[in-house]
Order: C-alpha cells, then structure tokens, then sequence
C-alpha cells in the first residue's frame, strides 16, 4: 500500500499557521542605539543611592532606545502636597521629554511619598502603547515591592515590563498565555510528537476493508423513522451587575500645556 503524507502535510501546515498567528499578533520593534545617555532618572525623595541612579538611568535608556520611548522615573516629598497625576503632567509639559523630539514618546512614574500616592502615564504614541489597562497592570505588578521599600526592585520592573508590553500591538492582551515561552515551547513538543505519531502509524500500512466493504446498499436502509416533540422549557436568570470597584485606576486625561496621556493610579 502507497504512503500518503497528507496528513504529514497538514499538520506542518498547521503549525506554520500557529507560528504566522503569533507573529501577527506580536509587533516587535527594531531596535534603536542610543545616541546619548539621557537623565531619566529624577529622585528627588531620595530613595536610591548614586550608584542605584547610575545603574537604573542605564537601564532606562537602554531598554527606552529598544522602543524609541523615555522610560522616566519621578519621585518627590511633595511638600506642597499637590496631586500626583498633576505632578506628572507639569514634568512633561515642563521638562518636555521625549525619545527624539521635546514632548515625544515618554512613559513616567510618578511617586508622591507625603500621600503615599503613584501615577504611571503614557504621553506620545505611548499613550496608545502602554494604554491606562496596560498602565494598571504594570502598576499592579510593583506595588507590592513600593509597599515593602523595595524600590530598585519596584522601578527596574516597571522599566522591563514597560519595555514588554510595548511590543505589543494595542489591544492585544500582553498577559496571554500564547506569548509566554513555556506554551509555546510545550506547543511544539505536542506538535512534534503529533507528527512524530503519524509517521510511525502511517509506516505500518492501511486498512482498507470497511463496512461498505460487505454492504449491500439496493438492501440496506433506515426501515421506519419516527420524531416526536414533547416540550420546550424557557429560563431567565438575572445578570448580577457589577457595583463596586477595585482599588487604583483612574485612566488619563489632558495636561495645562494640552498633552493627552494614558493613566493609573493606586496607594502603595
């Protein structure tokens, strides 16, 4: 009996098919060098050492060149007690950041120690990138380390999740389980022993008796059919609404100079 590789086929198809889907979701961006070591790093509160500022403003500019973004980091004592997310937007308006251009792409991390109070936002095509919900879960994901005072900690994740997700095209949920490298690795082992099973089957031949083999089709045939409706049963439940909300968010919003931007907030 030949050997058909359709099935063989199929599957390798299938897989190029998984691979192009992922690629398609995922955008990532060439890098970029850096023509300068920019100050992203503005501790004004006090929290790091020199050496900390050293070693987190190279981080910065490294990973922000990768995605032609300032990644900033802003902490103050805020003795004038003003809010924190209008603190963040008079930087930019003020400091006018930018990757390649004053009030370009920039993500900012704003730590207010008097209220205990941060604001992460997006000004430029990053408002787009790192969106208030991308922003929520950056926020979410360091805080625990702002609680406990671990900040070099705290900011250099903010500095490397900032950089992930924004290779991500907007709207694509970074989070997924079909970009973290364990799925796709155990995906290609599954897809591997698949088509490592159907060589091994396909080489011990096929079956090509079956039962239309003994049929005799001008005798074969459904001898009586019968449907009988007894009742149809209709339920309604309600749908409980959602009443209160989780803590920290708060989403964007404009600048005094006009600068739009993505936001979160939270306590820490």
């Amino acid at each position: 009996m030949r050997k058909q590789p359709k099935a063989l086929l199929v599957l390798v198809m299938f897989a190029i098919g998984l691979i192009a889907l992922v690629m398609m979701l995922v955008l990532p961006k060439a890098a970029a060098a850096a023509t300068e070591t920019k100050k992203l790093i503005y501790d004004q509160a006090h929290l790091l050492s020199e050496q900390e500022q050293v070693e987190l403003n190279a981080l910065a500019n490294k990973y922000g060149a990768d995605r032609e973004t300032d990644i900033i980091i802003l902490t103050s004592d805020n003795t004038e007690n003003r809010d924190v997310q209008l603190m963040t937007e008079d930087f930019y308006d003020n400091q006018a950041p930018g990757y390649d251009k004053p009030h370009g792409n920039a993500v900012i991390l704003t730590m207010d120690m008097n209220n205990r109070q941060v604001y992460l936002a997006g000004f430029g095509q990053t408002e787009i990138e790192l969106d208030s919900g991308r922003l929520d879960k950056i926020r979410n994901a360091i805080s625990p380390d702002l609680t406990q005072g671990d900040y070099v900690q705290a900011f250099t994740s903010y500095i490397k999740i900032s950089h992930r997700y924004m290779s991500f095209k907007p709207g694509v949920n970074p989070d997924n389980i079909l970009f973290t490298i364990w799925f796709q690795l155990g995906a290609a082992l599954v897809i591997g022993g698949i088509v490592v099973s159907v060589m091994v089957y396909r080489s011990g031949g096929r079956i090509t008796v079956t039962r239309a083999t003994y049929e005799d089709a001008s005798t074969s045939g459904v001898l009586e059919h019968a449907d009988q409706f007894i009742r149809t049963t209709v339920t309604k439940s309600r749908i409980p609404k959602n009443k209160g909300r989780g803590s920290g968010g708060g989403g964007g919003g404009t600048s005094s100079g006009g600068h739009s931007h993505s936001g979160s907030r939270g306590s820490f």
